[in-house]
């Protein structure tokens, strides 16, 4: 495996030169410092520790900054661990967007956009109960029944109701590099990625 942490920009189009347009994903992927490098005789796996960021040194405690200071590195903000790295690297290198190519896929980790709390027709795509008649009011965009009175007496676990929406840890898998520009460490993907613009999202292989 490789891998990159990254900040999500935005949105764009790639137009290839028979005209074809391509949205694309620009992420600020790196330059990441290899913060700490574990092995499976010594610590029971081999993985590579990245740090992303700088972070103010007033912001960092001391056992922070002692452990970025073993990379000679200032204080970093998001700190990601990837197993079985497939490039060798040692403690304090630099790890940038060079190591994607254009044309290879990647997968891409991230955290959706929080919705807040919202009903059914929101969260589960449910069509409502209809329209209102004589009497109801209100109903169009309710849930209907959740369960039977007196067989069950109960709602079972997993019924789809309104709650928190949003948030979740999703891996996008199997997405295009478009282009890179490693002058600016911008990496350039097929698709939409999720999480806000300015969010952290890691980019593997």
């Amino acid at each position: 495996m490789k891998g990159i942490i990254g900040k999500k920009i935005g949105m764009t189009s790639i137009f290839a030169a028979d005209g074809k347009q391509t949205p694309c994903t620009i992420i600020e992927a790196g330059p990441c410092v290899v913060t700490q490098v574990k092995e499976a005789g010594k610590d029971g796996y081999s993985a590579l520790q990245l740090a992303f960021g700088d972070k103010k040194d007033k912001h960092a405690n001391k056992a922070e900054a002692n452990h970025f200071a073993k990379a000679q590195t200032a204080p970093k903000k998001f700190v990601k661990e990837f197993r079985d790295y497939s490039l060798t690297k040692n403690l304090g290198e630099t790890i940038t967007v060079d190591i994607f190519a254009e044309g290879e896929t990647v997968d891409v980790v991230g955290t959706t956009k929080g919705k807040g709390f919202q009903g059914v027709v929101k969260r589960h795509g449910f069509s409502g109960v209809g329209q209102q008649s004589h009497g109801q009011h209100d109903r169009q965009r309710a849930p209907g029944s959740i369960g039977n009175s007196s067989d069950a007496s109960r709602v079972f676990k997993g019924m789809r109701m309104a709650g928190r929406m949003g948030g979740d840890r999703v891996k996008m898998k199997g997405l295009k590099v478009v282009k890179i520009f490693a002058e600016k460490n911008y990496i350039l993907i097929s698709g939409s990625i999720p999480g806000h613009n300015g969010s952290i999202v890691y980019i593997q292989k």
